[in-house]
């Protein structure tokens, strides 16, 4: 497990987006090679789409050749409403690539048979060679996706009634009427998402330093879903400063001391325009036995 530690979100957020950026790079994306990328909605992946964004802009990253999964989305709230995820993922980052749609793959919330639509959701991640970078932010109750407390930790894609704290913590996007959000929703599992061959969890703000402390100090725990990511191979939680305020002092120095190490995960930092470069030199070589 590693644990990276920034000062500022908007650092934070450069960190995971460069993470992904070269792990898209690296793995080299083809027609018949697909990266496959689980992506969270939520206030604290924004930072981290908008320099994805900007790398693609920038003609550094492309999302051709990559299908996306996304966690969750309300049971019963239409598609075009403005707080679907539907909505969120287009708005704020689908729309600004060049991602082809069919390769989005978003759970609907108003399925005629949810359970169907979530069992097929798992078969669709299946069929795509599962996960290999699966990105999750996590609630102040240190829910993942909507696994809230108590959640199994094996769960896999299924229909979830959503706790009170959540659905407070969400009425800020619903005018603070609590009628209005949502009590339900369709979520990967914890399962699902230990299936992906590598998580990264961003956490952020102080208002998550308790789940921070549980999800890395103390023992796995389905009151604290996040917790199972111990037992995860290949887990980086990415969090600011904010977030270690619950963690000891030595937790905090250990993974600091770590970050020279770590940081060699983004730097250097690759761009296709080098691969274009690779493959234009190649083709340019004469033969030669």
């Amino acid at each position: 497990m590693k644990l990276i530690i920034l000062e500022h979100y908007s650092q934070a957020s450069e960190w995971a987006a460069k993470y992904i950026r070269n792990r898209i790079i690296q793995f080299n994306p083809g027609p018949d090679k697909y990266f496959t990328l689980g992506l969270p909605t939520g206030s604290t992946p924004l930072g981290c789409y908008q320099k994805l964004i900007e790398y693609y802009k920038n003609g550094d990253l492309s999302f051709k050749y990559v299908k996306t999964f996304n966690m969750d989305e309300y049971v019963g709230l239409p598609r075009e409403h403005p707080e679907s995820y539907h909505s969120f993922m287009w708005n704020n980052f689908f729309k600004h690539i060049d991602i082809h749609p069919e390769n989005t793959h978003i759970l609907d919330g108003n399925a005629a048979d949810l359970q169907a639509e979530c069992d097929a959701f798992e078969d669709k991640i299946q069929a795509a060679g599962g996960i290999e970078l699966f990105v999750g932010g996590i609630g102040p109750d240190g829910h993942i996706a909507f696994n809230e407390p108590g959640s199994s930790l094996v769960s896999r894609t299924r229909v979830k009634t959503l706790a009170m704290d959540t659905i407070l913590a969400n009425a800020r996007f619903f005018d603070g009427d609590l009628a209005k959000v949502p009590t339900m929703a369709l979520t990967v599992g914890v399962g699902t998402v230990m299936n992906a061959r590598e998580v990264m969890i961003l956490i952020t703000g102080a208002h998550k330093a308790f789940a921070l402390y549980k999800a890395i100090e103390e023992g796995v725990n389905h009151m604290w879903t996040v917790s199972a990511f111990q037992q995860h191979p290949r887990t980086v939680f990415v969090c600011d400063e904010d977030a270690t305020l619950e963690l000891k002092v030595k937790t905090v120095k250990y993974f600091k001391g770590l970050m020279l190490v770590h940081n060699k995960l983004v730097d250097p930092l690759y761009s296709i325009k080098e691969k274009e470069v690779e493959k234009s030199q190649a083709a340019k070589k004469p033969y030669s036995d």
